[in-house]
């Protein structure tokens, strides 16, 4: 039977657990960038996205059966997954793409710009959240942050880069993140009338079947190189796939859609600012991307940017039973 969701009013206040899986979330995001780079290395961009959803579906299956919860979806619930899946075909084959024309601290920059379309949308559209004088200060300094961060990946034009960034991949990875804003106000509005775990799973199963129709007809991918595991770049490939399906795509969109289902989207996703420090800082570490003095102001930027745009109103709290 499937577990029965708590009434909510999907707008509650975040608690210090629902902030550290946010923060989680967070991190394993960051990693996200360079482990594409890792798997794109090797392989093409949209197989890449196929096999981390179908890993990430995988998961699921896994997560709901130690949950208790079911995957059964009933007919009349088949349209919101389904568009779902083809939002994140969307979403994530120009995000890999861009990500693999572009680089790692790019990726990270640019697909973090989602939130200015989540807050837009929820404020225009939905009419769920009100784009207070606050809160457009936190966002307008946390975006400062980000312009600070794309200071810090520039170098002088006497430094030869090995994955410069390029105008073509930039845009793409803007677009995804248009696209990723979207999709989050779609499922936060899904997940009225279906289970976080069914809906991510199936949204992972329609993803999946548009990346592999997409990789045989348009990329033509070969599977079989992924078995040569004696060679250094496969290893490093499966290592980054691994990464992406289980870690990102499967733990991350879970934790996201059950945090959904109690929070606003802008309310979660703000805290995405920080994504852009730990991606840079992982594409340093891991593929030698240089720091930058501009680092330090864009954390502290990106930091007061969050505080401003979480600050609760307390005049426009409802009166309690207590």
């Amino acid at each position: 039977m499937p577990e029965p969701a708590a009434a909510t009013t999907g707008d509650e206040p975040l608690s210090l657990v629902a902030v550290g899986l946010v923060m989680l979330t967070v991190v394993l995001w960051a990693g996200t960038p360079v482990a594409i780079r890792f798997s794109t290395d090797l392989l093409p961009p949209f197989s890449v996205s196929g096999i981390r959803f179908a890993l990430a579906a995988i998961f699921m299956l896994g997560w709901t059966f130690a949950h208790g919860t079911s995957v059964k979806l009933e007919c009349e619930n088949l349209v919101p997954p389904m568009i779902a899946g083809f939002l994140m075909f969307l979403q994530i084959g120009t995000f890999t793409l861009g990500v693999h024309m572009s680089n790692a601290s790019h990726g990270s920059i640019f697909i973090n710009t989602f939130i200015f379309w989540v807050v837009g949308i929820e404020h225009f559209v939905t009419k769920e959240k009100s784009l207070s004088i606050r809160k457009s200060a936190g966002l307008i300094l946390a975006a400062a942050g980000v312009l600070l961060i794309l200071k810090s990946a520039e170098q002088p034009p006497d430094v030869v880069i090995e994955e410069a960034a390029s105008i073509e991949g930039d845009l793409l990875l803007l677009l995804s993140a248009l696209l990723l804003g979207i999709k989050i106000s779609w499922t936060k509005h899904s997940l009225k009338t279906i289970h976080p775990d069914c809906f991510i799973f199936w949204h992972h199963v329609f993803g999946v079947i548009l990346f592999v129709i997409y990789g045989a007809v348009i990329e033509r991918f070969d599977p079989r190189i992924l078995t040569e595991l004696s060679r250094e770049d496969v290893r490093a490939a499966w290592w980054g796939l691994l990464y992406q399906g289980l870690a990102v795509a499967g733990l991350c969109f879970a934790i996201q859609a059950r945090l959904l289902k109690k929070h606003s989207a802008s309310r979660i996703s703000v805290f995405s600012f920080a994504t852009p420090l730990f991606g840079i800082l992982f594409a340093v570490l891991l593929r030698g991307d240089p720091l930058s003095p501009w680092l330090f102001l864009a954390g502290v930027a990106v930091a007061a940017g969050i505080l401003l745009v979480n600050l609760e109103n307390r005049k426009s709290r409802p009166p309690t039973d207590s």
